[in-house]
Order: C-alpha cells, then sequence, then structure tokens
C-alpha cells in the first residue's frame, strides 16, 4: 500500500522535567506552536540541550507534553503510533538476528522477509542480508536502522540525528540515500548540520533557549528543488543567515583581517 502522509501539530507544548535535589522543575520546551504539513519535511536546528531530541520523542509518542497537545492527523498523540518510526543516532539493531531479521522486525511474517530484503538492495546492502550486526560498519548499520524505519512504510519519519556519528563522506551519501529513498512520507529530523537541514528540508525550524525554556526562534523556508546543489549560492546565502542566527559569525576575525 502507498505511503500516506501525517500531518503533525504541536500546539502549545511545553515539556518541564524534575530539578535536581534543592533546585525547582527545568523547563526543556515552552508554548511551542507548530504544524507540520503532510508529505513535508522539516529539520529542527539549534544548538544542543535547546530540546529537539525532546520535541521529536513527543512527536513519536515517547513521551507526553507537561503541557499543550501533541497532534498525528488531528488526533492526539497518546503513545506510539503505528504511523511513525523512529531512526535514533545509533542504529539499536539486535545482535542476534541477521541484517534482513533485523529489518524485518514489525513487518507481516508473510512477506517480512523479503520486503527487508528490497529495502536493504535500495540501501545499498544487496549482499549483507544474512550479515550480522558485528560484521558491518557503522554506517553500513545505520543504513539498515534507516531501511528498517522505512520498510513499515511510516506516515511520518521522525530521524534523531541517525548520521551524526558517521564520517563526512558517509554521512553526504545517506543524506542523498534518504532523498533517494524517503518516499511520500512526512519527515521531521534533528540536525546539528546547517548543510543537511539546507539539503534535505522543506523548512527549517530554528530553536532558540529562553530562561522560561526553548521557543520556536525562526522558521526558514527552502525552495530550491531537489536534487539540490550543495553549492547553490542561494543555499549558501541561507547557511549564513542561519549561522548567524546560532551566533556563528560567516567569517573569522583573522581571515577578515588576511584579506585586507
Amino acid at each position: 500500500m502507498p505511503v500516506v502522509p501525517a500531518a503533525v501539530s504541536l500546539r502549545g507544548v511545553s515539556r518541564s522535567f524534575p530539578g535536581v535535589e534543592g533546585t525547582g522543575p527545568r523547563t526543556v520546551l515552552d508554548a511551542i506552536d507548530l504544524e507540520i504539513a503532510p508529505g513535508e519535511i522539516v529539520a529542527l536546528l539549534g544548538p544542543s540541550g535547546c530540546g529537539k531530541s525532546t520535541l521529536l520523542r513527543l512527536i513519536a509518542g515517547l513521551d507526553t507534553p507537561s503541557e499543550g497537545r501533541v497532534l498525528l492527523d488531528g488526533r492526539n498523540v497518546e503513545g506510539v503510533d503505528p504511523r511513525t518510526a523512529i531512526v535514533f543516532q545509533e542504529p539499536r539493531l539486535l545482535p542476534w538476528r541477521d541484517l534482513a531479521g533485523n529489518v524485518a522486525l514489525g513487518l507481516p511474517k508473510g512477506r517480512g522477509r523479503e520486503d527487508a530484503e528490497r529495502w536493504l538492495d535500495l540501501v545499498g546492502l544487496a549482499e549483507f542480508h544474512r550479515h550480522r550486526p558485528r560484521q558491518v560498519s557503522g554506517g553500513m548499520a545505520q543504513r539498515v536502522a534507516l531501511a528498517r524505519a522505512l520498510a513499515r512504510d511510516p506516515g511520518v519519519l521522525l530521524l534523531d540525528e541517525p548520521f551524526a556519528a558517521l564520517d563526512a563522506l558517509t554521512r553526504l551519501r545517506m543524506q542523498d540515500l534518504l532523498d533517494d529513498v524517503r518516499g511520500a512520507g512526512t519527515v521531521v529530523m534533528v540536525t546539528h548540520d546547517v548543510g543537511e537541514a539546507l539539503h534535505l528540508a522543506d523548512r527549517i525550524v530554528l530553536l532558540r533557549t529562553e530562561p522560561s525554556g526553548a521557543v520556536v526562534h525562526s522558521v526558514t523556508e527552502i525552495h530550491e528543488l531537489r536534487p539540490r546543489d550543495r553549492g547553490d549560492s542561494t543555499l549558501a546565502a541561507l547557511s549564513a543567515e542561519l549561522l548567524e542566527q546560532l551566533g556563528v559569525p560567516s567569517h573569522h576575525p583573522r581571515e577578515q583581517e588576511t584579506s585586507r
């Protein structure tokens, strides 16, 4: 069956956690409002500790908001929804299963193995169906995790920095791979990489940490058609703007002095 992309809504979402001994609760997210259209790719960008992964866990139903509502196609998220799939920073594969067996988890028994092998082929692992996780590299294992999520035909694919631990070249290849095979579903991805966000997303939501908790600082729309050229001048200008909002100067002062 074809993927049916789902809409995601966050309405006044706040999340607080108990403080350490002698301190009050710590608010991570403060009254987040965000509407994500069906089939849209949204990247969550911001400094470490600003609540990006917490926001993703709320959408996934792995956590619940302290205030506000998280909705999937207009219905409150109450626990893990079968229309969502999540890929974490690490593969989280079962070591006693081969790669195809890991991808087949949760798929119908009648065609699970066949579908799993097809997805492994799509992510470039056609020769490794029967390998165990310990027999492949970290980048290959991460491709397996991506194949496992995509094999479920998720209406919402949630990505929590799944390429962060990869070397630079493998990371670029994985970005292109995701662009090729993600299908029509909605994607919400957490990243610290401005270039990755610009390459993959339709919108970039920049979070900023305030004393009251993280808030939405800005929303940037990317209109460049896919596949995108990483050297595109429009994307370069957007990158400079986003880095400035993140507090990273476009040019190092020493470079500016050298150019004079």
